[in-house]
């Protein structure tokens, strides 16, 4: 018994011994050993600085053990990892984060304006046909309004008396020989034109040395008559429209363009228009007018466009797709517009760095064109960028830059 005893007592003491050196071992390792393993750290990490849980980045630690705050295990910070601004992430975690990268290039951007517009009746094409005399239409060749007319087509058949008096007195003068009498005539030829009797009525008086009663009025250019002043039968004022005809040779589209691109618009500036109703079709214009009139409502400034209408195929009512060709701009950089964050404070891009950090930039982005945005400052030429992904980097970014802010002293 008492060898047991004995034996025992042995095993304790060998046990406690063995308990000494496994503490004594935990201690050298922890003064000895965690300089060894930041001296042997990942290539590119460096130095630990201090440990953190990213759950609760603000609070440091300066050894590495289990979180106080979530169940899982500190993790360290490196040198260069504290950066403002600055973001580092693993090259695996980027490609499962699908990060695409892209590069600032130089490049001429000519911005383009789209709008769209509807189509007018060109009123610098406007023919009135009016009558300086009294009288009535004894025949109406064109009967119901917005029918098409050729030049020279007649409209109707009138009955002016002043006309006919005038056409008298001139045949008696068509003959004479003396001096006096040949001033007369050119006298009595003029008061025809001033009465508004039409040219070639005059001249088939001077063929044919008669009158006529009635006088047939003809169109004076091709187009539509949009107004029908008269009827058969009906009698007439002097000074009243008999028909109103315009010329479809070129028409007008009323575009709206917005406030801010009213810069994009000048006058003179070539148009290429395209009509819902004639797929395929391209019809060539130009700006003639930005009308002095902003619409407070949409914010918007007419402007007026002269097309050219060959075959007629366009008329008032029919909408049109614009597009207003820009002047060739200087090359600037570019990049594309999916990289560019938009807030209602700033514009950033990030930037990509050759061993796998990122930085947050302002940018100062100008037009935009193709999926292309041309950036007036902040960045430089070749310059990698990163085009998916950014608002994870942002938002890393961002916390980072806060916590940095509030632990300065």
């Amino acid at each position: 018994m008492t060898r047991q005893r004995m034996n025992a007592m042995s095993w304790v003491v060998a046990g406690a011994a063995l308990l000494a050196v496994g503490v004594s071992g935990g201690y050298w390792w922890a003064q000895v050993g965690a300089p060894v393993r930041e001296k042997n750290a990942a290539p590119g990490e460096g130095k630990v600085l201090y440990w953190h849980d990213p759950m609760v980045p603000a609070q440091k630690f300066d050894k590495p053990g289990k979180s106080p705050f979530m169940d899982m295990q500190l993790v360290p910070v490196y040198a260069g990892q504290a950066a403002e601004g600055s973001v580092q992430i693993n090259p695996t975690i980027s490609q499962n984060l699908g990060l695409r990268l892209g590069t600032v290039t130089k490049e001429s951007l000519n911005a383009r304006l789209r709008a769209v517009g509807s189509v007018a009746f060109d009123e610098r094409a406007l023919e009135l046909v009016q009558s300086r005399v009294e009288g009535f239409v004894t025949h109406l060749n064109v009967r119901a309004p917005l029918e098409r007319v050729r030049r020279g087509q007649p409209l109707a058949v009138i009955l002016a008396p002043q006309w006919v008096e005038a056409e008298q007195d001139y045949l008696a003068l068509l003959d004479a020989d003396s001096e006096r009498a040949q001033a007369l005539r050119a006298a009595a030829r003029q008061r025809l034109a001033v009465l508004g009797v039409p040219e070639v009525t005059i001249r088939t008086v001077e063929t044919t040395r008669k009158t006529s009663a009635t006088t047939t009025v003809v169109a004076p250019i091709d187009g539509v008559v949009t107004e029908l002043g008269v009827r058969e039968g009906a009698a007439f004022a002097a000074g009243g429209s008999l028909f109103r005809i315009n010329g479809l040779e070129t028409v007008w589209v009323n575009a709206q363009i917005p406030e801010a691109r009213i810069s994009m618009v000048p006058i003179g500036a070539k148009v290429t228009a395209q009509a819902t109703g004639w797929p395929g079709a391209s019809f060539k214009g130009r700006v003639i007018a930005l009308l002095p009139q902003l619409d407070p409502d949409t914010r918007t400034v007419t402007a007026r466009i002269a097309l050219a209408n060959p075959g007629y195929k366009l008329f008032p009512g029919m909408y049109m797709t614009l597009e207003f060709a820009a002047a060739s701009a200087a090359p600037g950089l570019v990049v594309p517009s999916e990289a560019i964050i938009t807030t209602g404070e700033r514009s950033v891009v990030i930037a990509a760095h050759a061993g796998g950090g990122f930085d947050v930039i302002n940018v100062t982005p100008g037009a935009e064109q193709d999926g292309q945005t041309a950036i007036l400052a902040g960045l430089t030429e070749g310059q990698s960028i990163v085009l998916s992904g950014q608002f994870l980097i942002d938002s890393e970014a961002s916390l980072k830059s806060t916590v940095n802010r509030l632990s300065a002293p």
